[in-house]
């Protein structure tokens, strides 16, 4: 009498592949949130401008929708692992760029945003590609652990990251900007390491059908135009990122240490939600969790906008990390495990351009805001808008609002 297979492992940390991909996403989250920090704070101190804080943002998104067609069939065509590696010998390059660059003066800031936009477009190519990944090396059962468990880790670095960015700033930018590219040749090393793993490339001759495959099939499925749109109109009107170095410098009268604390204070709540849903995943009422949280995400950073007090600045955007993470959670899950293989790099260059509109240009509409009005009712406009949406999507996206599962063979 044959033994029967063993059910595969539901934990993504029990495969080879994944503890590779986990420690690549922990390593370049690291270095992104070190360069963030650094740069926000170098662009503000030398020129004292809210509106180019926006403008930092507006490069690092502008190429993922400049190539928005590209990027996506990219990760369907080639080797995800591959194109991974190019991306991150990039980024690599990006960092030395800032420390040539970490003691320009108000004159000399340009030649940033133009390594910004590179930056960018490493970016671009990176999200579609490793986020396909993660679907190649985990099997269905263990995909939902293995997006939380990546979240995990870039929260990690959200929590280290900004805090050590800086520490090491005040220390030295050279200091900063060099340890953030010895942390991205590290992640260069641990992509290397993947095992090749099996992956259905598309091989339809180019024309404008391939090109649009990711557009045609998220406007095919209300269930993943939902919750795609809800994050990023949420965020967009909601993110708060890009006004940290104006609220730590002249709301709360706190210095370059502090701003690394109230960058980090997000991730803090969201590892801890993390750690969370990786021993209490979602099972029943995906849907209804999905808006309460980006509701939650809106009241949240209310709280912060009006808050004088750098202890419950931080304890505000604690709580709007650990509403974000149920949100990413819930979306993401349900958008890798809903989208067929051979489409799923487009997909997911489309999901990049709505992630990036919703951080890149939510820092741009801050910074923006700010500029015109201050940056506390930038704050809390936004938060009031983050609110609004969630219940208007609640509204226009039934098939979301009454999804109970995250996996589409249970819907």
């Amino acid at each position: 009498m044959s033994t029967p297979a063993a059910e595969p492992s539901k934990y993504a940390f029990h495969y080879r592949g994944f503890r590779f991909f986990w420690l690549t996403t922990l390593f370049v989250s690291f270095a992104v949130q070190i360069m963030a920090v650094s740069v926000a704070w170098q662009v503000y101190d030398v020129t004292g401008n809210a509106f180019l804080l926006g403008v930092v943002g507006l490069c690092l998104f502008a190429p993922a929708l400049l190539l928005i067609l590209v990027t996506g069939l990219t990760a369907d065509r080639f080797s995800r692992r591959g194109i991974m590696r190019i991306c991150l010998l990039v980024e690599a390059a990006c960092a030395i760029g800032f420390f040539l660059l970490a003691n320009a003066d108000a004159d000399q800031i340009w030649p940033i945003f133009a390594i910004l936009f590179l930056l960018g477009t490493a970016r671009a190519f990176w999200g579609p590609a490793a986020q396909s990944l993660a679907p190649n090396i985990v099997p269905p059962q263990a995909l939902a652990n293995a997006i939380t468990a990546n979240a995990s880790a870039w929260q990690f670095a959200s929590i280290m990251g900004p805090a050590a960015g800086g520490l090491l700033y005040g220390l030295s930018p050279e200091i900063a900007f060099g340890t953030a590219a010895a942390l991205i040749l590290f992640a260069v090393l641990m992509v290397s390491l993947i095992p090749r793993p099996a992956q259905i490339r598309d091989t339809q001759a180019k024309s404008l059908e391939t090109l649009l495959g990711g557009f045609r099939y998220i406007f095919s499925n209300r269930v993943v135009l939902g919750a795609m749109s809800l994050d990023m109109f949420a965020v967009m009107a909601g993110g708060a990122v890009a006004l940290m170095p104006i609220y730590a410098k002249d709301i709360l009268q706190a210095g370059p240490e502090e701003l690394g604390l109230l960058r980090a204070a997000p991730g803090i709540g969201a590892l801890v939600m993390a750690l969370w849903l990786m021993r209490h995943p979602v099972r029943d009422h995906a849907g209804k969790l999905l808006f309460v949280f980006v509701g939650l995400f809106g009241v949240f950073t209310i709280v912060f906008g009006l808050s004088t007090n750098v202890w419950l600045s931080m304890a505000a955007l604690a709580l709007v990390g650990a509403a974000d993470m149920v949100s990413v959670t819930i979306r993401e899950t349900i958008m890798q495990l809903w989208t067929p293989e051979a489409v799923r790099g487009r997909v997911n260059a489309v999901n990049s351009v709505f992630i990036g509109a919703s951080n890149e240009l939510g820092d741009f509409r801050a910074g923006t805001v700010a500029h015109l009005f201050g940056p506390v009712p930038a704050a809390v406009m936004g938060g009031i808008g983050a609110v609004v949406i969630a219940v208007a999507w609640a509204g226009l996206f039934p098939q979301l609002r009454d999804q109970r599962s995250l996996d589409k063979r249970m819907a």
